[in-house]
């Protein structure tokens, strides 16, 4: 743990040109991770990966996120009292793509590598971003849907945020798809629950009442696909529901057929990857621009199979 007493002790010895401190109780680098959320099964398994690069290559990390992924200002003020400790590095996924800029220019006037994992910035601070191509993979969840929809009909689609690169790049890369390969489809609603089960669960309930042709709902992250979930549930529907990202919840109703299927991540390789591109970083090593960290779709038919297996979380 770093400490506010191994802080000041750390303070006085820096490496790497002066902004690699170090937590003199472990005497290892000291990298800092902020996500955009904490409570979701999703950043859980980010943090192990995380967890489990710091071992790999001896190095210290903390990982934190405040507890809705909405919560732009308390992202922000964990971001500044990371930064406050003077890491050797931080890594941060960004609810919101244009507000953390202004503390990445902190962190590059201090000399601290920055890595994105997750969700990207509208900055070039970023030395490398290790996430999922979320434009593709949300192109596949469209193409799934469509196809168990039966080629034509309407769809909906209910998001997490419009302000984080991952929330326009899932939302964008759906919606392009359809628009483009799909004229006999028709997206007539795209609404934001902030990937909070309960508020998805009643817009969607909202969405089934509004149109009761609805054909098809993809929910883009983990909260989300929950509440279609239990949104349709709780209205009776034969929606069919695609989701994304896995967890306990999802798995189960992947397997009894509320969510027809499901794109997962490789969470666990993302918070590896995040630490490992901190640490080449600091070695002097040249990391990618970006880490793709890949993705899988997933349904009843295949959710045991041992590749697919390996990147689900619960």
């Amino acid at each position: 743990m770093f400490t506010r007493r191994t802080l000041v002790a750390a303070l006085g010895a820096s490496l790497l040109a002066g902004y690699s401190t170090l937590s003199l109780a472990e005497d290892k680098p000291y990298v800092a991770l902020v996500s955009k959320g904490f409570q979701h099964q999703f950043w859980q398994a980010v943090k192990i990966g995380a967890e489990q690069a710091a071992e790999e290559f001896n190095v210290t990390v903390t990982f934190e996120g405040p507890d809705g992924e909405g919560a732009v200002d308390r992202q922000l003020d964990m971001i500044s009292a990371a930064l406050s400790k003077k890491p050797a590095a931080i890594a941060i996924a960004a609810i919101d793509s244009q507000a953390t800029v202004p503390l990445l220019r902190d962190a590059e006037a201090a000399g601290i590598p920055v890595i994105a994992f997750d969700s990207g910035v509208d900055s070039d601070i970023p030395i490398t971003n290790a996430s999922t191509d979320n434009l593709a993979s949300a192109a596949l969840a469209a193409d799934k849907l469509v196809e168990l929809i039966g080629g034509a009909g309407k769809v909906a689609v209910v998001s997490f945020d419009q302000t984080s690169q991952t929330g326009i790049q899932r939302r964008d890369g759906f919606v392009d798809q359809i628009d483009s390969a799909y004229p006999d489809v028709e997206i007539v609603a795209i609404e934001y629950g902030g990937g909070d089960h309960l508020r998805s669960a009643e817009i969607t309930k909202t969405l089934l009442l509004a149109h009761p042709d609805l054909n098809g709902i993809f929910g883009t992250n983990e909260g989300s696909a929950i509440g279609v979930a239990l949104g349709k549930q709780e209205a009776g529907s034969d929606v069919v529901v695609i989701g994304y990202d896995s967890g306990a919840a999802q798995i189960a109703a992947v397997r009894d057929g509320t969510i027809a299927g499901a794109i997962t991540q490789n969470p666990v390789g993302i918070g590896y990857h995040s630490v490992e591109a901190a640490v080449k970083t600091l070695n002097g090593e040249t990391v990618p621009a970006h880490i793709d960290t890949g993705f899988y779709y997933y349904d009843a038919s295949n959710i045991d199979d041992p590749t697919i297996a390996a990147v689900l979380y619960d």
